[in-house]
């Protein structure tokens, strides 16, 4: 199954953080709760388009 590279982008501030990859055929955006460190803290984070 191929994979693709993704970002995950935080809430507050919109910078790029963490890269993961993921299966081209998964629909589902990933959320996780992580460590923005340009915020200083943990935020939620959202894969980007």
């Amino acid at each position: 199954m191929p994979r693709k590279k993704v970002f995950l982008v935080c809430e507050e501030c919109l910078s790029r953080n963490y890269t993961f990859e993921k299966r081209t055929d998964d629909p589902v955006r990933m959320e996780l709760k992580k460590f923005c460190p340009r915020c200083g803290k943990h935020t939620l984070h959202k894969e980007s388009k």
